[in-house]
């Protein structure tokens, strides 16, 4: 539970005030929002039994009952022995139902007994058995739209959604975006990872960026970083291509708007550049192609002064320089 953000605040309280209950929990936003890490976070306030993770988009085709709850010797072919299924498994602690939005509608009804009534029956046994178990549900979907459609019980919603937790995306709470990095270079260095530190443009890009994978994307992002550089700080050139489109993109834009004159805060610097055409990017030719000519057209409507148009591009000077270095700019 990495963030002193307030959105972060306010997940702790729900946290704290959920362990203290029997009820069951729903847990809802994108994915790679840390759901599962807030379901232990539950579980490990008021730590009892086990704490037994069930990903439900995983469990398909005719053994998904099994899997659950188990099955009898001789109840189906192959069943050579008797064996004990998930929510067994979590007897007497927590059952995590990850994703529960895929689900399949029959296995919904006998998820909706087992919360209901406390029960299950395994695959070829006649007698019903009790359990003694927490419920922790979590999915990206909506599930408000999913039983609209006819694809979630609403029985079940209504049975799940007693006690909700909506998790923000990371672009809600992008203050956390720093320590979160910290704390996934520490991860890094422990696995082994050589130790690294961010340069304040990296973590100025982290910060621009919408994070559509949310926080698992960030940890990829920097364990890939760790393992690809070798010496000194992170730099721009070890960012995953989605960032450094991000990073092109949100230049171009910037540039565009002010040579439309869109922006307010660029209005010293229109004067010059009001004969420049600069078109958006263009699927024809490459992002680094589209890069380097609004490059071009910036240091000549600037009359080469590499200061202002680095300020017309809203980016720094020396990623300038270096810009123009990568696409060989006098």
């Amino acid at each position: 539970m990495v963030g002193q953000s307030p959105e972060m605040a306010s997940i702790r309280r729900l946290i704290d005030k959920a362990s203290r209950n029997p009820l069951p929990v729903l847990l809802l936003g994108e994915s790679g929002t840390g759901k599962e890490v807030i379901a232990r976070a539950i579980y490990n306030a008021q730590p009892r039994g086990q704490f037994v993770p069930i990903d439900c988009g995983s469990l398909v085709g005719t053994l998904m009952e099994s899997e659950l709850f188990g099955h009898t010797k001789g109840s189906f072919s192959g069943a050579s022995e008797n064996k004990k299924g998930l929510v067994e498994l979590a007897d007497g602690g927590t059952a995590f139902f990850d994703e529960i939005g895929d689900l399949p509608l029959e296995m919904q009804v006998k998820l909706l007994r087992l919360i209901q009534e406390r029960e299950f029956r395994a695959v070829g046994a006649l007698q019903w058995r009790k359990v003694d178990l927490r419920i922790i549900a979590a999915t990206h979907r909506d599930l408000k739209q999913e039983v609209a459609a006819g694809r979630f019980r609403h029985d079940l919603y209504f049975r799940l959604n007693v006690f909700a937790i909506r998790v923000p995306p990371l672009r809600q709470r992008r203050e956390d975006i720093p320590l979160l990095v910290d704390h996934f270079l520490d991860l890094g260095q422990a696995m082994g990872l050589p130790e690294f530190r961010p340069s304040t443009e990296l973590i100025e890009t982290f910060l621009e960026y919408d994070w559509p994978g949310n926080v698992r994307e960030l940890k990829h992002c920097i364990d890939r970083m760790s393992a690809m550089h070798s010496e000194g700080a992170m730099q721009m050139a070890d960012l995953p291509s989605p960032l450094q489109y991000h990073r092109s993109s949100a230049g171009l834009g910037r540039l565009s708007g002010v040579l439309g004159g869109h922006t307010g805060e660029a209005a010293p610097e229109t004067g010059l550049l009001p004969e420049v055409d600069v078109a958006p990017i263009s699927p024809v030719i490459s992002l680094p192609q589209s890069e380097r000519q609004t490059i071009v057209k910036a240091l000549a409507a600037t009359g080469g002064e590499r200061g202002r148009a680095a300020r017309v591009l809203g980016i720094g000077r020396t990623t300038l320089y270096r810009k123009m270095k990568q696409y060989g700019i006098e």
